[in-house]
């Protein structure tokens, strides 16, 4: 747990993505088996063990310190775990820390009831460091700042050759920690692990934001336009082996989606966009949210909320790797084989005509009303590569809509933002004269305003409710948002998708901020 810990607490307070890289290389060297794979799962999302809820740990914590003195060191530091392994009492000189190995091994067979009284035990024989990363682990909060992609290109670097990382992707999927064997591969110590046949994942092909400066320099004679759709981009990969849907993340997500994996019975691997359909017309992104992080899906959730899958390219037919060939000629042998295939739930994502800028500009303005998030450009003579190369594919998405609500009640953060006022709840006025929540927004301000937001709400704080602050209703946040959707779960009746603070309304009172009512307007006829 030693080694881990520190991985933690150093990673925590490192900004450049090549420290980070470096402080990971130095654990995966250094730390051995099976240690070093279990962090690795815990930095990837690839453990599924019996966690401990809050309150439990609250109720750890209350019975061997003084429950006054925790709520106020809590309400101070504004993260659990941190505020938790400060406070716990000092281990007995001489205890010796549990192994990771050892923790993961137990929470795998503990009961879920059993888990606190296992837990204390295990704090009672850490440091303050130590606690802090049992803590997160077993309530799932690593938030250090590592994507599982960073954790990959970290171990890309071991040995003296060193792997592709895109080699690492291309076999993840069938890997299980503590991943011995491919630690084994990287280091020279054996061969490349072996799928055994099933669905590969090949990592994808980003674009970049398209801004108004890359705009007007395009080529546009060089490029193709497609939609954007406002759905989850996958990959279908299917042949002798079986088949797999995969997030773009590398993540089966076949099991929630059995509707597109009976359909598919061929043998290529394409890259689309997941979406719910109903009589020919794309669902709400809500509506695919209910789809979403789901081990299984019902049989009336597969009836109400049928998926469809939007073909944007082809990177396998058959045995085939297409991926070396221009974007043009992908999309022609894309095109034929769906001519041939004619799979059931998928469609071809069309081609839009590049007429102009001011005509892609049209294009793109009037997608919302389409519910599509906006355009793609890419270039004709591009190969598929892995990554997100500049220049070659682009993202136009439309832009955003805007409301002023008033600023309800602030939540502290959590890692770097741990003791500063970082959550946003806002609300718009009703015709009653009330203000409604709509939204909580916890990014899009820069630091500067982080400060003058965390300050403000101290000093405007009207009652308390644990790490939460009501405050006076006064102050404006301008708050962007990509789509409004009717939603009966919020009392307010509207959901927003990706809401965050664009701008502090410092010089708007709040009785001029925006009504309920413009937000429902925002939503438009035939979105409930």
């Amino acid at each position: 747990m030693k080694p881990f810990a520190a991985l933690l607490e150093r990673l925590a307070f490192t900004q450049a993505r090549g420290a980070k890289l470096a402080l990971l290389q130095r654990y995966f060297a250094a730390t051995p088996d099976p240690d070093r794979g279990f962090g690795l799962a815990a930095l990837t999302g690839g453990l599924r063990l019996a966690t401990a809820r809050p309150a439990q740990i609250r109720a750890l914590i209350a019975a061997r310190t003084d429950p006054e003195l925790f709520a106020l060191a809590y309400d101070y530091v504004g993260d659990l775990a941190e505020t938790v392994a400060l406070m716990w009492p000092a281990a007995d000189e001489g205890a010796a820390p549990p192994g990771l190995a050892e923790v993961i091994a137990a929470l795998e067979r503990t009961p879920r009831e059993a888990v606190p009284g296992q837990l204390a035990a295990w704090l009672d024989r850490c440091d303050a460091s130590e606690r802090l990363a049992l803590l997160k682990l077993i309530t799932g909060g690593l938030r250090v700042g590592v994507s599982a992609r960073l954790a990959k290109v970290a171990l890309a670097g071991l040995g003296a050759g060193g792997v592709a990382v895109e080699a690492i992707e291309e076999v993840w999927h069938a890997l299980t920690p503590p991943y011995g064997a491919l630690f084994a591969w990287l280091e020279g110590r054996g061969e490349r692990p072996d799928p055994a046949g099933a669905p590969s994942f090949r990592p994808p092909m980003l674009a970049h934001p398209l801004e108004a400066d890359d705009f007007a320099r395009l080529d546009l004679a060089a490029y193709r336009a497609e939609w954007k759709w406002d759905g989850v981009r996958v990959q279908l990969a299917a042949g002798p082996g079986g088949r797999a849907l995969f997030s773009r993340g590398a993540e089966d997500i076949s099991a929630a989606f059995p509707d597109i994996v009976a359909a598919m019975g061929f043998a290529a691997v394409l890259d689309g966009e997941l979406l719910v359909v109903r009589e020919g017309m794309v669902a709400p992104f809500a509506d695919l949210q209910q789809r979403l992080n789901r081990k299984a899906a019902p049989a009336r959730l597969l009836a109400s909320h049928p998926a469809a899958v939007q073909l944007y390219d082809m990177l396998f037919d058959g045995e085939e790797d297409l991926r070396a060939l221009p974007f043009d000629a992908r999309r022609a042998r894309l095109e034929a084989w769906f001519a041939r295939a004619r799979p059931a739930r998928m469609g071809l994502s069309p081609l839009l005509p590049v007429a102009g800028r001011a005509a892609l500009a049209a294009l793109r303005d009037g997608a919302r009303e389409a519910g599509i998030e906006g355009l793609m450009l890419k270039r004709a003579d591009s190969p598929y590569l892995a990554g997100r190369p500049k220049g070659l594919w682009w993202k136009w998405k439309r832009a955003p809509l805007t409301i002023d609500a008033v600023l309800l009640y602030a939540q502290h953060g959590h890692g770097k933002r741990g003791g500063l006022y970082s959550d946003y709840t806002f609300g718009l006025w009703r015709e009653d004269g009330t203000l409604v929540p709509v939204g909580k927004a916890y990014s899009g301000f820069t630091d500067a305003e982080l400060t003058f937001l965390d300050r403000w709400i101290r000093t405007h704080t009207v009652a308390r409710f644990g790490p939460v602050r009501e405050v006076e209703k006064t102050l404006v946040l301008e708050v962007a948002f990509d789509a409004a959707q009717r939603s009966t779960r919020h009392k307010s009746g509207v959901a927003l998708r990706f809401p965050r603070i664009s701008r502090i309304r410092t010089d708007k009172p709040a009785n001029e901020a925006d009504r309920l009512d413009t937000l429902l307007g925002l939503i438009g006829p035939g979105k409930d």
